[in-house]
């Protein structure tokens, strides 16, 4: 069926750009060389049917801009465009089905273009600008047809890994799991050199901030990729800040404990704060501007005069006097 030859294709064109891959070069004369070595003009034969045709050449077209479009290598896009041009001239077709290019991909799209015209690629400009003018793409807001039919769980199409550039594959291969590992094996040989006297002065074999800096390398792939990449930063550095804290109280306790009144300094703290210390009162700054000594300030205050204190004789005040008595 449907199916079926459009997973042959999908075979077919693997091969050819492989084949095209192996030849080292972005030259549409030696892509044009596999595609008549494959014979590649013949895909379009055995299809009954003006429905079933327009279908599979869809089919087609559609697998050519897979190809087009990161995250491949530069010749395997560079074949992608030329696989475009070959199937929209071979289909016998009437009127020829248009390429389509969503308008998201347009960026994409722009920039190989323009890194072409400057590494001096002009025949990938040149195949680009036929297109263009025979107005074979198609300008629209998704890469297919919408339906009406509800997928639960979106498809995920397969990307061949023998096609894929090598900053792409570096950072398909850099995940925060062995990122963590890479931190976690660090750590531990940091602690082993150090505990290696000889070694610790004279050898260092990796680089302290090796995994920091994959992070930030392939911080630079996708926007999803940046942002996980911020949150475990400042999970990171949330860690960081709390062993710091930690261990800044442990050395305020030690500090207490070797002084050796730590339990008092403690309580004495606790106090305070339960209990705050109130300024002094009026009178007792009266006293101390005064200069009294605080001794001084006991004596009875309705005295005209202080016996000697010496002759310390107890007096007593009387509050009432007796009726009837001057």
């Amino acid at each position: 069926g449907e199916h079926f030859r459009g997973f042959l294709t999908h075979l077919y064109v693997e091969e050819l750009l492989t084949r095209f891959q192996q030849t080292d070069s972005v030259r549409y004369q030696d892509f044009a060389a596999v595609w008549r070595e494959m014979s590649f003009s013949d895909v379009f034969l055995g299809v009954s049917g003006e429905g079933e045709l327009r279908r599979f050449c869809r089919t087609t077209l559609a697998t050519a801009m897979k190809y087009f479009l990161p995250p491949y290598s530069y010749q395997i896009r560079v074949g992608g465009l030329y696989l475009m041009f070959a199937f929209y001239h071979t289909q016998p077709t009437a009127p020829p089905v248009q390429i389509r290019l969503a308008l998201r991909d347009w960026a994409q799209v722009h920039k190989f273009l323009k890194n072409s015209v400057d590494s001096g690629h002009f025949d990938v400009v040149y195949i680009y600008r036929k297109l263009f003018e025979t107005k074979a793409i198609s300008y629209t807001a998704m890469p297919h047809f919408l339906t009406f039919q509800k997928q639960r769980k979106p498809k995920k199409e397969a990307v061949c890994a023998d096609f894929l550039g090598r900053t792409t594959a570096m950072q398909d291969l850099l995940s925060m799991d062995i990122l963590d590992e890479l931190t976690h094996i660090q750590n531990q040989y940091e602690k082993l050199k150090e505990g290696t006297v000889e070694v610790r002065s004279q050898a260092t074999m990796t680089h302290r901030d090796f995994s920091e800096e994959e992070e930030e390398g392939g911080g630079k792939s996708s926007s999803k990729s940046r942002a996980s990449i911020l949150s475990s930063i400042k999970q990171k550095s949330y860690s960081n800040f709390q062993q710091a804290s930690k261990s800044r109280r442990h050395r305020q306790a030690e500090t207490v404990d070797s002084a050796g009144s730590g339990a008092e300094l403690i309580q004495e703290a606790a106090d305070a704060a339960v209990h705050p210390r109130r300024p002094p009162s009026l009178r007792a700054r009266t006293w101390k501007n005064l200069g009294v000594t605080k001794d001084e300030s006991r004596l009875q205050a309705w005295l005209l005069s202080a016996p000697d204190q010496k002759e310390r004789v107890p007096v007593k005040r009387t509050s009432q006097v007796a009726a009837g008595r001057p």
